[in-house]
């Protein structure tokens, strides 16, 4: 299962590799799929991006939060039930492939849905929080506070949702990562046993594979960086971690701890006053999971997050530097 910006393309360029990648995947006989929070964008419009950036794709191998949302509802309220829409094109697209009804007029409409949707107006807004505070169930695609645009991160869907609720006073239900609905869609519509989730967020992916019990892979071509990722409260840790797609196909060999010291793969973390001194040579991936692992144990032991200002990830095989 995997997440997009950020572990398959990074704005409008692929992740280097990725394409091949994702083929290998295929050759073993998994199942892949393609997840997204972003509920703007229907499956074929993202599974052609997909292939203009020369990853194979088709719309079944895209589950996006417009159709975990769509199938929450419907599952609630039935076939045909009718619902107020705040969102783009991708959501109005979902909610009319699971039978339901985009109500013109508020009067009955069973439930209000949002999502990311930029030409999404100021009225229509106000009146899904009336019709929230006056009583009808809410669901929000995803929670995202930001969005990447070409200018820099923006503000998210989740800023719209978090205006709505507190106007209203109601919590909605939300239906993409960190919560579990978009996880359990991507298996019932893709299949397979065993998922694995690899993303780059640890707020949406990680967590979000944790609240559906599946494991989960960290790669390190997005947004988490080592601070982030030394900082992460059990809920947020990855089963596995690698600098990027080819951590697939590799082993994972799990840390040694040795009082403050932790040891990988010829590398030893050890922590100090704080911080923590790395020594030794390696793997730059198993550099990153003696560091990750050295974090959470001063986390686990009470202590304040080590602070990691001082450190240099290992340069990458391909010269790249990892964040």
């Amino acid at each position: 299962m995997f997440d997009l910006d950020g572990v398959v393309y990074v704005g409008g360029e692929s992740v280097a590799g990725v394409s091949d990648r994702v083929r290998q995947v295929r050759d073993t006989g998994a199942h892949v799929a393609f997840v997204t929070n972003n509920a703007s964008r229907s499956p074929e419009q993202v599974a052609a991006k997909l292939v203009k950036l020369g990853v194979a794709a088709t719309s079944d191998d895209v589950v996006t939060s417009a159709q975990a949302a769509a199938r929450l509802l419907r599952d609630r309220f039935g076939d045909g039930a009718a619902v107020w829409l705040l969102g783009g094109p991708g959501l109005e697209a979902a909610l009319l492939a699971e039978g339901l009804v985009v109500a013109e007029e508020p009067q009955g409409a069973v439930a209000v849905v949002s999502g990311y949707g930029p030409d999404v107006l100021w009225k229509d807004v106000m009146r899904a929080a009336t019709m929230v505070r006056d009583g009808l169930p809410y669901v929000a695609s995803n929670t995202d506070l930001t969005i990447p645009t070409a200018y820099g991160l923006a503000p998210g869907h989740g800023v719209l949702v978090r205006t709505i609720a507190d106007f209203a006073g109601v919590e909605p239900t939300v239906a993409g990562k960190p919560a579990r609905p978009l996880m359990d869609e991507t298996i019932r519509r893709v299949g397979g046993e065993r998922p694995l989730m690899v993303g780059d967020r640890l707020d949406t992916d990680i967590e979000g594979a944790r609240a559906a019990g599946i494991d989960s892979m960290l790669v390190l071509t997005g947004v988490t960086g080592l601070s982030e990722l030394v900082s992460a409260q059990a809920p947020l840790r990855p089963d596995f971690i690698a600098p990027d797609l080819a951590g697939l196909f590799e082993a994972h060999p799990v840390p040694e701890r040795d009082g403050s010291a932790v040891h990988l793969g010829g590398w030893t973390a050890r922590l100090e006053g704080g911080g923590v001194d790395v020594s030794g040579h390696g793997s730059p991936a198993d550099w990153w999971r003696v560091v990750a692992t050295a974090g959470w144990t001063a986390l686990d032991d009470g202590k304040p997050v080590i602070d990691v200002t001082k450190l240099h990830p290992p340069v990458a095989p391909d010269g790249g530097q990892r964040r």
